[in-house]
């Protein structure tokens, strides 16, 4: 038989879990959430206007001795549908997601995925050769490769008697 006392210290025990578990999904998510906008429908549209408009697009970023590698979590696309650019310090990933609607009649129940154009743009921790960076799309992951510039080097100028 269970006491007062056991009952009490489980559902505090359950409910700190659960807070737990919250806390850890929304900082790791945090960075994460990206917006997505849907384009205004037309008749032969490939996107619906109630999808929703926040998804995640998460990413990895491995700093290496000569280079970064970014890793995008981008399910869904194509290739031709992500548009990548540096602008100063700031990796810039645009893209558009299109829907490919079931056309069977019958109706969503349920629609949890975002659709439509976003934006998401990572602070670089370190100068790179733009011009030389490399990016690839395969299995819904985006892979870019931005060699980094070389560290400005620090020169000590003399100031002379006049």
């Amino acid at each position: 038989m269970m006491i007062k006392g056991d009952w009490k210290h489980g559902l505090e025990h359950a409910w700190e879990s659960l807070s737990d578990g919250w806390r850890e999904l929304r900082e790791r998510t945090a960075g994460a959430l990206t917006r997505f906008k849907p384009r205004a429908p037309s008749a032969d549209d490939d996107e619906l206007p109630f999808s929703s408009q926040w998804g995640l697009l998460a990413a990895d970023m491995f700093d290496a001795d000569d280079k970064l590698v970014v890793r995008v979590e981008a399910p869904g696309m194509r290739r031709e549908d992500l548009d990548i650019e540096v602008q100063g310090d700031l990796l810039v990933i645009e893209g558009r997601k299109r829907l490919e609607r079931e056309r069977r009649g019958g109706r969503y129940r349920l629609m949890q995925c975002s659709y439509g154009s976003f934006r998401r743009a990572l602070q670089l921790p370190a100068s790179v050769h733009a011009d030389k960076a490399s990016a690839s799309y395969r299995d819904g992951v985006l892979r870019i490769e931005l060699p980094k510039r070389e560290p400005l080097h620090t020169h000590r100028i003399a100031v002379k008697a006049a």
